[in-house]
């Protein structure tokens, strides 16, 4: 048999014995005779030590033999007859292995490059071995290999196979199989504890069908080794919180916690936070393994509190810039006295579940603002970037004057950090009576009525287009299902609390200031920062699918506003940002405007 990499044994030269009869036997037995080649037969009976010689000799030559063979056997550091994917790796040193197990990868190379087929839960589709890592590890597989255990008779004539060392990126992997399987896994129903007012409202948890990483893993390594299709299973996952603790943790948190109200002290006095404001702040968060978990969230309990808070509580103050005489000033502010967070929410969960004794003692402690002068001013605002302003009618009496005029007060010297995201809704907040606003006309159900904050919209689509012109981030908008002439077409946006909303993001490395102003006539948004872009411009396309308004006869009463109707149409715009004198982003914005009906006040003539 020939052996890579090995010699073939040397030829043995000592004297061959020739043993002619092998027997030992008693007193006054025919001797046994032995010859070398050459030697005369003397004839005369040897004595026993020539016996013990001969038999030493025979010994010696049965004892080198197998030497010479478990020599042979152990050669190399892959015991001999051990193979991976059917190359033979036995009797060779780590390197010679590793270079012939690359060779044979070398072969199999489009094999193990091929996508995978894989289904799961019924769905099929192909995966790259690359996008997921997988991988035969060569170093590893050699060394599984050397270190395979082999019984000295089976390093001779036996054989084994050792399977290859397979990596893959188990996490990558695991996005693949979701991606495959989309929306049809049965997820866990997660535990839920809500508050409806001050009662508990459970969601008990429920089993769902999942993949399981480790177990995808596995199945994916085999198939891709023996190349054949793989077929993924899902496996049942439990809620790490069962039913039975979820029901105790209703009973011996979630009630006793709303039960009665809890009083806080501190060194400037005593505030009663009442169950209302606890069932508003206490959160019941289920992680991944669906584990409920009880916490206070202190910002929702100082909304609850509301201006209770004053009481023993001052707020710091933001730094603040405007704009005077043409250029950014800045204003320091101030810190302020706030409740230690951290040790109130520890210490409220603590007295929850108690029924007496439910005091906490909170510590004041300076609180410093969130933005500081120094900070401001190092965020590059320093010049106008973009301007933009939209007219209305009225002047400053008519209720929807008045709103437009409150809301932009509002976000008046609103400061945008570097990759932050602005909401409108978020920074308002709700738009109602009691924050100033009045009813004016506002389009609901494709008509206009009166509603309180009619006219904000059209702050909206002037801060949109100023953000929009300073080649900010669109994040959210929607335009108006009808379109008005007093606003670009396109390229503006309608707000109404909660559900629609505008935002942008500041995706530069400056700041970014909102500054507004207003006159009987208009309103105005200018965008401060460090200008980036030589300019900023709209390119449109030609109205298509233009279609009439139709004529509408209402019933007459307060609540009808006439209209004169508007024609419908699609249109597109293009936003074309420049810099260093060439086209740097070129955005595509498509809205489709409805036919504004023409309302009339009264019934159809007869």
């Amino acid at each position: 048999m020939t052996l890579y990499g090995e010699k073939n044994p040397p030829a043995d030269d000592r004297p061959t014995v020739q043993v002619t009869a092998v027997t030992w036997p008693d007193d006054g037995a025919a001797p046994v005779t032995a010859t070398a080649p050459g030697e005369p037969d003397d004839g005369p009976r040897r004595s026993r030590r020539g016996r013990m010689l001969l038999a030493t000799g025979v010994t010696g030559a049965i004892v080198a033999a197998i030497a010479g063979a478990g020599a042979w056997a152990y050669a190399g550091d892959v015991p001999r007859g051990t193979t991976v994917l059917g190359t033979e790796l036995g009797g060779r040193s780590r390197a010679e292995a590793d270079r012939q197990l690359r060779a044979e990868l070398e072969k199999r190379a489009a094999q193990l490059a091929a996508p995978l087929k894989v289904t799961v839960d019924g769905r099929t589709a192909e995966i790259k071995p690359e996008d997921v890592g997988l991988a035969i590890d060569v170093a590893a597989t050699v060394a599984a290999a050397a270190e395979a255990s082999a019984h000295p008779v089976s390093r001779l004539v036996g054989s084994r196979t050792v399977d290859p060392v397979v990596t893959v990126d188990v996490a990558r992997l695991d996005d693949a199989l979701r991606t495959v399987l989309g929306k049809q896994a049965q997820g866990m129903t997660m535990p839920a504890i809500t508050y409806k007012g001050t009662t508990p409202n459970v969601v008990p948890p429920k089993p769902g069908l999942t993949l399981d990483p480790q177990r995808s893993a596995e199945v994916v390594r085999a198939g891709w080794l023996a190349n054949t299709p793989i077929t993924v299973p899902l496996v049942e996952k439990h809620p790490a919180t069962t039913p039975e603790e979820l029901d105790r943790l209703v009973t011996e948190f979630a009630k006793p916690a709303v039960a009665a109200p809890v009083t806080l002290r501190t060194g400037k006095g005593s505030l009663l936070i009442p169950p209302a404001a606890i069932a508003k702040s206490l959160r019941f968060t289920a992680d991944k393994t669906g584990k409920l978990t009880p916490s206070v969230d202190v910002k929702r309990l100082r909304a609850a509190l509301g201006d209770d808070l004053e009481a023993i509580e001052v707020s710091p103050k933001d730094a603040t810039m405007t704009i005077s005489g043409g250029r950014p000033v800045t204003t320091e502010g101030r810190p302020g006295q706030q409740v230690d967070t951290e040790a109130l929410s520890r210490d409220l969960l603590a007295v929850l579940p108690k029924s007496d004794g439910r005091e906490v003692n909170g510590e004041l402690k300076t609180t410093p603002p969130t933005l500081t002068a120094d900070k401001l001013a190092g965020l590059g605002i320093k010049e106008r970037v973009s301007t933009f302003t939209t007219r209305f009618t009225g002047g400053l009496t008519s209720a929807r004057s008045q709103n437009i005029v409150t809301i932009a007060k509002k976000v008046d010297g609103t400061v945008v950090l570097p990759g932050k995201t602005f909401s409108l809704n978020g920074h308002t907040g709700e738009r109602g009576y009691a924050q100033g606003y009045r009813d004016a006309p506002v389009i609901l159900d494709g008509k206009l009525v009166p509603g309180v904050g009619g006219g904000t919209s059209q702050f909206t689509t002037t801060l949109f287009n100023a953000t929009y012109y300073a080649g900010l981030e669109d994040v959210e908008h929607k335009p108006h299902s009808y379109w008005f002439d007093r606003y670009p077409a396109v390229i503006e946006s309608t707000i109404f609390w909660p559900n629609l909303d505008f935002k942008f993001r500041n995706n530069t490395e400056y700041g970014v200031l909102i500054d507004t102003s207003y006159t009987s006539s208009s309103i105005t948004v200018s965008i401060w920062s460090t200008k980036i872009y030589d300019s900023v411009k709209t390119e449109y396309s030609p109205r298509r699918n233009i279609t009439a308004p139709k004529k509408i006869h209402l019933e007459p009463g307060p609540s009808c506003i006439e209209t004169n109707g508007i024609n419908g149409f699609t249109q597109d715009a293009f936003r074309v940002i420049k810099k260093g004198g060439v086209v740097v982003k070129r955005e595509k914005f498509t809205w489709r405007y409805d036919a504004e009906p023409r309302y009339v006040c009264g019934p159809k003539p007869s």
